[in-house]
């Protein structure tokens, strides 16, 4: 079988191999005409650009990894869909990989996937420990999303979650609230979002002279919809029930704002409700939900930006901390 090579492109569309080259990665100098006849030749020859090969010329083959827990979630799609967006400004392509929270697979993501052709990773953890992290064979360039917190030499891109649930809380005191329940609490140490964003919960009340009472904190097993659902039931059978609700992710308040309905009360005239992640889907349902907007275009620069700084540059230097903003939405569900 022939291979079609970047010099037989260029002498079908008639121009210079750097010219295709420039085309083929996305080079914005290069006229309209002659991208439309760059490209035509390449459907023509089917010509495919060879990653291995760049990777002898460079060092590097322009092909990063990231890898979430669950790409089902809205949060995580469209936070894999601004990574791209930032990797593509520097023409690097992205792999996507799930790890269903599995420290056997994330371990695997952060010794590269056993793949010479990636540069490096971007990993959002749940459940590979520190240890394990720290003793990984191959070390791949690696910046860590997410709130958990590693002693290891990678960059950390992450948002302030104490300040951002602590500012989501006081709102709804500011609102009149006083009977606050908070649903996301878990009692595995492991889940560090939910540690955070329950201490910044607690802390709020607390600045406003108010009791953190465990029944309007019940626990979850996941940040689901159907988790909302099952603690907004339970919080709404107490002979006192809340008059408010964080909730520590925009899916559990679609299920706390469900359940809210089922029972015959109003959103927010009964009880105000506001999220965390502004996922589209918020803008859109009835009442729109108030919620905290991490940057997630601004996390995803920071992050793809961290990474293409290690792999080229020295992976020893000191490692830093990035915080990308967050601010507080506030629409229907709050009144």
């Amino acid at each position: 079988m022939t291979v079609t090579r970047l010099k037989d492109v260029a002498e079908r569309a008639g121009v210079s191999i750097k010219t295709v080259s420039n085309v083929v990665r996305g080079n914005v100098r290069v006229s309209e005409p002659t991208r439309r006849r760059v490209l035509a030749a390449i459907a023509e020859l089917d010509y495919r650009p060879n990653a291995s090969a760049r990777h002898l010329r460079t060092g590097r083959s322009g092909v990063i990894a990231l890898a979430v827990p669950e790409l089902v979630q809205p949060y995580f799609a469209e936070l894999a869909t601004a990574v791209i967006n930032a990797a593509r400004k520097h023409d690097v392509s992205v792999l996507i990989e799930d790890t269903g929270g599995d420290p056997a697979a994330e371990l695997r993501v952060a010794c590269g996937l056993s793949d010479p052709l990636i540069d490096g990773v971007l990993l959002s953890p749940q459940r590979l420990d520190q240890a394990t992290l720290a003793r990984r064979e191959r070390r791949v360039p690696l910046v860590l999303l997410g709130e958990r917190d590693y002693e290891v030499p990678a960059d950390h891109v992450l948002i302030d979650n104490v300040m951002a649930a602590q500012e989501a809380t006081a709102y709804l005191i500011a609102c009149g609230r006083r009977r606050i329940a908070a649903v996301g609490f878990q009692a595995d140490p492991l889940f560090t979002t939910s540690q955070q964003r329950a201490r910044g919960y607690i802390k709020a009340l607390e600045s406003a002279g108010l009791r953190h009472e465990p029944e309007l904190t019940p626990y979850v097993p996941a940040f689901t919809r159907a988790d909302g659902l099952t603690a907004m039931r339970s919080l709404l059978a107490l002979r006192e029930p809340p008059d408010a609700v964080f909730c520590f992710s925009d899916l559990l308040a679609s299920g706390v704002v469900r359940a809210t309905y089922d029972a015959g009360r109003k959103v927010p005239d009964d009880v105000a409700v506001i999220g965390f992640d502004d996922v589209e889907e918020t803008r859109y349902g009835v009442p729109s939900l108030s919620t905290v907007a991490p940057d997630k275009t601004q996390l995803a620069n920071l992050a793809v930006e961290a990474l293409l700084a290690r792999v080229a540059g020295d992976p020893e230097a000191p490692h830093t901390t990035l915080h990308a903003e967050h601010r507080l939405v506030t629409r229907e569900s709050t009144g």
